[in-house]
């Protein structure tokens, strides 16, 4: 702790803490059939809530909806290199993870490798890197090669012990 010149204390942080879940931070599967970012695409193209919203949400989804763009039938988030991403649902992520872990992309790659070909290739959803992770761990080709690590052979001279 670094002491403040003018004062003996420091003012304490204010903490609230909420007693509902943050509006879309942690989705991993559509309960109700329907996207995550339905009420997203609603709201862009209607102006109006779901109405099971309170106001809590209604603030979450106004703010939120300032980083999206709907066109055609699906979302799209603004990066800010103003770059489009789409945002999938869970059977695209699905077939996505599998398509470009398999080889669309290149050979077989770790779980943060695997969500950055990803996010190259212009798609996104909110649980794509743990998702990632979690899906190179399952493969079974993946965990054979993952011990065998390239090295250039300048770099093995100088590592190995007399």
């Amino acid at each position: 702790m670094v002491q403040h010149p003018d004062k003996n204390y420091i003012d304490p942080i204010q903490v609230r803490i909420h007693n509902q879940p943050a509006y879309c931070a942690h989705i991993e599967e559509e309960v109700d059939g329907m996207p995550w970012f339905d009420d997203i695409k609603e709201y862009l193209s209607k102006r109006e809530y779901p109405e099971h919203a309170n106001h809590t949400q209604k603030c979450t989804l106004r703010r939120l909806s300032n980083h999206f763009f709907h066109s055609g039938g699906n979302l799209y988030r603004r990066t800010p290199d103003l770059g489009l991403l789409r945002y999938v649902n869970v059977k695209e992520a699905a077939k996505l993870l599998e398509d470009v872990h398999a080889g669309t992309c290149g050979p077989h790659m770790n779980g943060f490798i695997l969500a950055k070909m990803i996010l190259r290739a212009g798609y996104f959803w909110m649980t794509m890197e743990t998702g990632c992770i979690q899906y190179v761990c399952k493969c079974f080709q993946s965990q054979v090669h993952a011990d065998m690590i390239k090295m250039p052979p300048n770099e093995l001279n100088t590592t190995s012990s007399p």
